[in-house]
């Protein structure tokens, strides 16, 4: 009998486990953002256990021109009866502790598993729904054309880019069910397969880690030449030594032909909201780089689709060779920004 009685370690990770729920209850569990050039600080729709908040009028009135559904709550079974459940496995969970008994546990982390599984697929249900089953009558219809917002990551829809993560009460939910699978492994003596503790730690969080790093742009995204336009001045992308492109935290992509015209978007947008800035190495073709460790040189002589006239080198000693042979000087990314200054000096003097 005692064998199969819950280590203390174990009783703790699953009230835990439980409080976490609680608190699901009362902050959001999903956000799925919109921006656009119209909405230049976005909207965000607030999902959470019992409702929808954020930007929900706003988003209703610009689906209804594309002949969507428009978003209500009271419409959905799962507002009135996902906090039920919530509030039912956390105390299911604190009955494991209470109880102690390690079949109990097995059979509570099971049935979230199960009902988490459950649960992301209706979310997608419901997505595929509402970006699929549109109004025939619609003002704007785009042929061939669904809506459907990502289920988690990034989407571009028309000129939207939808971003879909999990909001605090996701986290929580998650970690209730990360707490849960520790006490299981430890009571099933899993963990004790492995002779070395940081084994043991690696084989329990590697899968999460992998599900959260696989979330997220883990690099540049290749430019199409000569098929896609630069986000800035609208031109077609066709010059591979002067592309460069950012990426935001929210992972969408924005690719431009010149530098220059990078420099320019930055100063338009929030720079707060970018995680990664990448340029084309001048000596590899449409090969992009981290535009914060290269460096630079500007030379008229390089005549770059909007005079920008900068190149960018992987290496300094490329940089420095490159400049010597053009009698100039290079520069790092600190400092790039006087070679956009004498540019727009050049253009207004030209103009005059």
């Amino acid at each position: 009998m005692k064998n199969n009685q819950l280590l203390k370690t174990s009783k703790l990770l699953a009230v835990i486990a439980a409080a976490f729920l609680i608190i699901a209850l009362f902050v959001p569990i999903w956000n799925i953002y919109l921006d656009a050039p119209q909405y230049p600080e976005g909207l965000v729709l607030k999902i959470w256990a019992s409702k929808l908040a954020g930007d929900v009028d706003i988003i209703n009135g610009l689906n209804h021109y594309i002949g969507m559904k428009t978003l209500h709550a009271k419409d959905f079974i799962e507002f009135t009866v996902l906090p039920y459940i919530l509030v039912f496995f956390a105390v299911i969970f604190v009955l494991v502790a209470l109880f102690g008994k390690k079949g109990f546990l097995y059979v509570a982390f099971w049935a979230f598993v199960i009902f988490g599984v459950v649960a992301m697929v209706d979310f997608w249900r419901w997505e595929y729904d509402y970006g699929h089953n549109l109004d025939p009558n619609a003002a704007i219809k785009v042929p061939g054309m669904a809506y459907q917002p990502p289920l988690i990551g990034f989407k571009q829809l028309l000129n939207f880019g939808a971003y879909s993560i999990p909001a605090l009460g996701g986290w929580l939910f998650i970690s209730a069910g990360v707490l849960l699978l520790i006490a299981t492994l430890k009571e099933s003596n899993f963990l004790k397969k492995f002779k070395k503790k940081n084994i043991a730690t690696a084989a329990v969080l590697l899968p999460f880690v992998f599900l959260l790093s696989s979330c997220g742009n883990q690099g540049p995204e290749p430019i199409s030449l000569n098929k896609e336009a630069c986000n800035f001045c609208k031109m077609n992308i066709s010059d591979g030594r002067f592309g460069a492109e950012i990426i935001t935290k929210k992972g969408r992509v924005y690719k431009f032909d010149d530098i220059v015209c990078m420099n320019g978007f930055i100063e338009a947008n929030d720079k707060n909201e970018i995680k990664s800035y990448y340029v084309s190495d001048y000596n590899k073709e449409n090969f992009l780089i981290d535009a914060t460790t290269a460096f630079y040189v500007q030379h008229e002589s390089l005549r770059s689709p909007m005079a920008g006239n900068v190149a960018a080198f992987s290496t300094e000693d490329n940089a420095d060779k490159f400049a010597k042979e053009k009698n100039t000087t290079y520069a790092n990314w600190q400092n790039v920004n006087k070679f956009y200054t004498n540019n727009s000096s050049h253009n207004e003097h030209h103009e005059e």
